[in-house]
């Protein structure tokens, strides 16, 4: 158990021009599975494809509109999972859990760059939920994102780009606000700038195939992916609009005896700090936690989206 989650490994086998096996975590739930909660509606769809599902989790007591966090599940193995939801209902905040499609639909539909799927899922979700806030007792102007490991670049990717609303669609939900208040992000990776990645955390892997390749051919072709990385990656989406962030992680700066280099490399809190000098750089509210090193203002990840979600302030 690390967290406030458990942790699977998977080897997942996906065809692009070469054959990739990966190794990824994905996030489960932090609680049992006989307790797994009943969402107030389930499965349902904000888009065509078949993987782009959400669940509704609202306070059972309250009057609403409640203010409602937006909960991303994985980017390889599709999935939605919310953290515990004692930490928000007590405070009349609701959850949404968003299954988007992952990678290897990109791959399959042959969309450049596969990451790419992942992330307008994410903001379409936003938009969905925000045109049938009043549907389901939500407050539309009070929505926060967030998200575990992979799940959390999608979060990051929608606080940072900002306002993606497109007037001139002809999808109504396009034509919505795609603004969040917050973003939290639990032990995540908030590039897939694969130089920057080195430069943060060195020797780390992680992101393959987000481009649709392996990452060592990342690295080598990063100046012909650099348009791509500009478009599509949070730290280089970060401008002085962006949502306030925070990143929490549970290891500290050295790497505890009992967990794998590489999985300490793809979590650990030199992520965080490394984004957190850029979004200062930019303006943006930025914190970061990990053992021994507590943040300023708020104790944890989910204090500062519960605050920032009962904030009066837009």
């Amino acid at each position: 158990m690390f967290g406030p989650f458990r942790t699977w490994t998977i080897a997942l086998r996906l065809t692009t021009t070469t054959t990739l096996i990966l190794v990824i975590l994905v996030l489960g739930e932090t609680i049992r599975a006989a307790d797994k909660p009943i969402p107030t509606k389930a499965d349902i769809a904000y888009g065509p494809h078949s993987h782009q599902l959400l669940d509704i989790h609202v306070p059972p007591q309250g009057t609403g509109p409640f203010p409602v966090l937006i909960w991303y599940g994985a980017l390889w193995v599709p999935g939605k999972c919310v953290p515990d939801l004692n930490r928000f209902f007590p405070h009349q905040c609701g959850v949404i859990a968003v299954q988007t499609r992952v990678m290897k639909d990109g791959i399959d539909d042959k969309v450049t760059p596969p990451i790419a799927v992942c992330l307008l899922d994410a903001r379409r979700a936003v938009q969905f939920v925000r045109l049938h806030a009043a549907e389901w007792n939500l407050d539309p102007d009070r929505i926060a994102v967030g998200g575990g490991s992979q799940g959390a670049l999608p979060a990051l990717y929608v606080g940072c780009t900002g306002e993606r609303a497109d007037p001139k669609s002809h999808d109504p939900v396009e034509r919505v606000s795609s603004i969040v208040r917050c973003v939290g992000a639990w032990r995540s990776q908030p590039s897939i700038d694969p130089v920057r990645m080195q430069d943060w955390v060195p020797g780390v892997e992680w992101g393959a195939p987000a481009f649709g390749c392996s990452f060592p051919e990342s690295l080598k072709r990063r100046e012909e992916l650099l348009p791509l990385i500009k478009e599509w990656s949070p730290d280089a989406l970060l401008n002085p609009r962006s949502a306030p962030i925070y990143f929490e992680n549970n290891w500290g700066l050295t790497k505890p005896e009992t967990v794998q280099e590489m999985d300490y490399k793809v979590h650990a809190p030199q992520w965080g700090l490394g984004f957190q000098k850029l979004a200062r750089e930019q303006g943006v509210a930025c914190y970061v936690k990990y053992p021994d090193h507590p943040s300023e203002k708020y104790r944890d990840m989910w204090e500062f989206l519960v605050e920032e979600l009962k904030s009066n302030s837009k």
